[in-house]
């Protein structure tokens, strides 16, 4: 039974990197598609998703209690 517990939180922290690794790839596009069309709104997202996973990504390493 304890092999299934250790299998299950694997199972969440790959999850939770790979959503992370997802979030952060969604960001470089939107502001690199930005900044070649040179559109305001695309910069401006692409520069808050990535400062969202950057504190998502810092939050989640330093393993502090919700």
């Amino acid at each position: 039974m304890r092999g299934d517990k250790e299998n299950q939180e694997i199972s969440v922290v790959g999850r939770l990197l790979s959503l992370e690794a997802l979030l952060f790839l969604m960001g470089v596009v939107s502001l690199i598609y930005g900044l070649a069309a040179w559109r305001i709104a695309n910069i401006v997202i692409g520069a808050a998703i990535l400062v969202a996973a950057a504190l998502l990504a810092r939050r989640c390493r330093r393993g502090e209690p919700k």
